[in-house]
């Protein structure tokens, strides 16, 4: 069995993924969490919604983390 990192991420944070975006953007920002995350292209707004392992694989670093609440 093999283990995938789970990346701690909120809703708020933005994150750089491995290849660009066709447009030609490579950072995200996190609007959903959860078996599925989905993100909004910086530069042309778009959103996509990835599957969490598949997030995971293209994740390259979290550019900026939003403070935790409570």
């Amino acid at each position: 069995m093999a283990f995938i990192r789970v990346t701690p991420i909120q809703v708020g944070d933005v994150v750089r993924l491995r290849k660009p975006h066709p447009c030609g953007g490579y950072d995200w920002t996190v609007v959903r969490v959860g078996a599925d995350v989905g993100l909004k292209c910086h530069t042309c707004g778009r959103r996509v919604l990835l599957t969490r392992r598949e997030f995971e694989r293209r994740l390259e670093k979290v550019v900026s983390a939003t403070q935790p609440t409570g």
